[in-house]
């Protein structure tokens, strides 16, 4: 009987997002379909470990191997997955939760365990910006100064992070870059730009689509170009995030490309799927069609404009 049942290792960063993993072990033992599905709980102890983990779970081929933890824990499990017969399965523990607001999975432990028992596996795109593969987006300008500052200043959360963007929105430099997209006939964009977003799916997660569109199965990267923005106008692009219609906007461009070539002035920073990294001034970003399995809502992948924590917590520190 046990040779039938299908391996799960949930991979658990203890120390991840702001979400308490307290009792993880108890719900999985309660909530799992012990009849279909064997499973084995580990824990990270350093950066970089989930990565490895997953690559043994590949390695010896089980059949799921589950992220519980944050965006940049997701991205570890994630990129050790790729190309594998091993499916990502996700319980969101973290502040943003990218990944799994755009694959419409429950935000609960309960919740998502119920989805991992449905066992519903479908194919996905991944992109790749110098090397270092994504699943929901990367970019670099405001969003990418944004995300250096809050992991420098070593406090998590949504309201921390809701305050830098309000308080360096203003004062932000743009920077000018080259925009090459390869797949569109090679054309070429020149441009002073508040941020530039390549996105595989359609948010950054907390419900601000920065893509609304998007998918993470059409093979094609959506590359947007947010101008530099005075006054009013910033405030206006933030709410945009929260109601799926930045894309209306006259200082926003949107483009597709398999492949994209960005030149800016000097090495800044950038980030991929939130987490910040200094890079040159060449960058090069492409997407992977359909090389990760991951598990899935039977209900739909697609996710559902919901404003719901970030723009509320930005009223509350506006208001105040």
């Amino acid at each position: 009987m046990n040779s039938e049942k299908k391996r799960i290792v949930f991979i658990v960063n203890p120390i991840s997002g702001t979400s308490k993993k307290k009792g993880f072990d108890n719900i999985v033992d309660r909530c799992i379909d012990k009849d279909r599905f064997d499973c084995r709980i580990v824990r990270t102890e350093y950066a970089g470990h989930a990565a490895k983990l997953a690559r043994q779970c590949a390695d010896e081929g089980t059949d799921i191997c589950v992220a519980v933890g944050g965006d940049g824990t997701v991205n570890e499990v994630a990129r050790s997955l790729t190309g594998t017969h091993t499916a990502l399965g996700i319980v969101p523990c973290g502040s943003g939760n990218g990944l799994a607001h755009h694959l419409r999975l429950p935000m609960s432990m309960k919740g998502a365990l119920s989805i991992i028992n449905q066992g519903e596996v479908d194919t996905f795109d991944y992109g790749i910006i110098n090397g270092h593969p994504f699943f929901c987006t990367c970019g670099m300008g405001f969003d990418a100064h944004v995300s250096l500052l809050f992991a420098q200043s070593g406090k998590r959360g949504l309201a921390t992070y809701a305050r830098m963007v309000l308080g360096e929105g203003m004062k932000y430099k743009p920077t000018p870059y080259e925009v090459t997209l390869e797949d569109a006939n090679g054309e070429m964009q020149h441009c002073e730009a508040f941020l530039i977003a390549c996105a595989n799916a359609a948010q950054y997660g907390n419900n601000t689509y920065i893509a609304p569109g998007a998918s993470m199965q059409d093979g094609l990267l959506d590359v947007i170009i947010i101008a530099p923005l005075k006054g009013i106008a910033a405030p206006v692009v933030l709410m945009e995030l929260f109601t799926k219609t930045i894309n209306s906007n006259p200082h926003v461009r949107h483009f597709h490309a398999r492949r994209v070539h960005i030149r800016r002035p000097a090495e800044d920073a950038v980030h991929f799927d939130g987490d910040p990294l200094m890079m040159g001034p060449d960058i090069d970003v492409e997407i992977r069609p359909r090389e990760l399995l991951a598990i899935v809502n039977p209900q739909g992948h697609e996710d559902k404009a919901q404003p719901g924590r970030m723009i509320r917590t930005l009223n509350k520190i506006i208001r105040h």
